[in-house]
């Protein structure tokens, strides 16, 4: 009963608000992990753009925005992959969920004049629940608006681009864009959260326990409590 009490006393009476009506709430959002692999059967040569795209709200206190991995070849085994392992790993704060961070990625190669050509943008959501999670994100191409433009593109280059690669994780002006599947990327992906239960958001986790007592009674029910949010 005192314990049901104590959670009582601790868990906030609606969303958006924090334990103490005096400070600012904010929660964190902790991404760490790194680009795999892609997937592009067509092509022999590819390096990747990343970047995050996320609402007014958010803000990054700590690692990278965006990043360019190292250019790598199709690997000569029965998956022909392409291999990055390129780290992935940021911070973010934010008042409320609105605006949830986006990873948007970008593949490039080099196509038969030397020049850098899109080969498939993609954009997913990070997850919104602590732990390790594998994302595959479906990457797809402009198409011209004519097959006339197809043609002199196919031709003299270079390819329907978009201006900035942000476009793709907003949802203005997308329906009158044409696009075609092609390829995708792999992610890998640890996500922490922080104080987000707090301001009343549930995100599939059970709300932690108040601090209790260093005794040898308490032992098994900390371990049990860390055991459920990995």
């Amino acid at each position: 009963v005192a314990r049901q009490q104590l959670m009582a006393e601790r868990l906030p009476s609606g969303p958006g608000l924090g334990s103490d009506p005096g400070k600012n709430p904010v929660f964190l959002l902790m991404v760490s992990g790194q680009i795999e692999s892609a997937e592009f059967p067509e092509f022999d040569e590819l390096y990747c753009n990343y970047c995050f795209v996320y609402g007014q709200d958010w803000a990054i206190v700590s690692g990278l925005s965006e990043g360019i991995t190292q250019t790598t070849k199709r690997s000569s085994g029965r998956e022909k992959h392409f291999v990055w392992n390129f780290p992935v790993d940021a911070t973010f704060k934010s008042t409320n969920p609105y605006g949830w961070p986006q990873i948007v990625v970008s593949a490039y190669g080099l196509n038969t004049f030397g020049r850098d050509e899109v080969r498939g943008y993609g954009a997913v959501h990070l997850p919104i629940t602590p732990g390790r999670h594998t994302l595959e994100v479906s990457m797809f191409v402009p198409e011209p608006s004519s097959q006339f433009q197809k043609l002199l593109s196919w031709l003299i280059g270079p390819r329907p681009e978009f201006v900035d690669p942000k476009f793709v994780a907003q949802g203005e002006g997308r329906e009158i864009t044409r696009v075609r599947s092609q390829g995708r990327v792999k992610l890998n992906l640890n996500i922490v959260t922080k104080d987000l239960w707090k301001q009343g958001y549930r995100n599939g986790i059970k709300d932690p326990l108040p601090s209790v007592p260093h005794s040898s009674s308490a032992i098994p029910e900390t371990t049990a409590v860390i055991d459920r949010t990995l």
